[in-house]
């Protein structure tokens, strides 16, 4: 029964993160391949990465093409959206970029908790640094590589402690997978925990500290 809870987490991530990258890969102004291909890579890129690092190869994504069908159909979806509304898509930016930021966190939310849960499944979690390290590479890897592919610098390094989110979330799945029985509340709790700081942090502007240099580079 949680097998099946599990595919359906990972389609939500995956429906999630394709639609933030989809979203960002039209305001890119790439064409209907470069959308498609930024909406699947931001679904699936954090998790092909965690499965290289410890050894999954191929990685499980090519022996289940159901999830790369889904990323694919969901950017299509965005794409086809966008071009019938492309006339009116600068009026609605910031509604726009709303939206975007909620998929994005629970995106970011679903994939940080399945990372973790991984280092679980394979026999890892003895070492809690790799453990959680699994849960950050698979939630923000997908999103490191579409801000890549679109020429920005990664998201997670300037804005609203995007990786502390995922850092977080996947400490607390940690902590309470090795205490609680079962798998159903470590990961509601852990869930909830990225999405409400990640909506706190864009509603509070909340930023780690960074050097500010003038315009002189002083």
């Amino acid at each position: 029964m949680w097998e099946e809870s599990w595919i359906l987490l990972e389609i939500i991530g995956t429906i999630a993160f394709s639609v933030s990258g989809a979203f960002v890969g039209v305001k890119a102004k790439l064409d209907i391949f470069g959308v498609l291909f930024v909406g699947c890579v931001t679904s699936v890129g954090g998790g092909i990465m965690r499965d290289l690092l410890i050894g999954v190869t191929p990685p499980n994504i090519f022996s289940n093409l159901y999830i790369l069908l889904v990323a694919l159909v969901t950017a299509t979806i965005v794409f086809i959206i966008a071009y019938a509304y492309r006339k009116k898509f600068d009026e609605v930016r910031e509604k726009i970029e709303h939206v975007n930021n909620i998929f994005d966190a629970i995106g970011l939310a679903t994939f940080s908790v399945m990372g973790t849960e991984i280092a679980f499944a394979e026999g890892l979690s003895a070492n809690p640094v790799l453990s959680v390290l699994l849960g950050l590479l698979t939630g923000v890897g997908g999103g490191m590589i579409r801000d890549v592919l679109t020429s920005t610098t990664p998201y997670i390094f300037k804005k609203h402690v995007y990786a502390l989110a995922s850092i977080g979330g996947a400490t607390i799945y940690y902590v309470l997978r090795l205490y609680v029985s079962g798998e159903l509340l470590p990961t509601i709790v852990s869930m909830l925990f990225v999405v409400l700081i990640r909506m706190l942090a864009t509603k509070y502007r909340w930023s780690l500290p960074k050097v500010r240099l003038d315009e002189n580079g002083k």
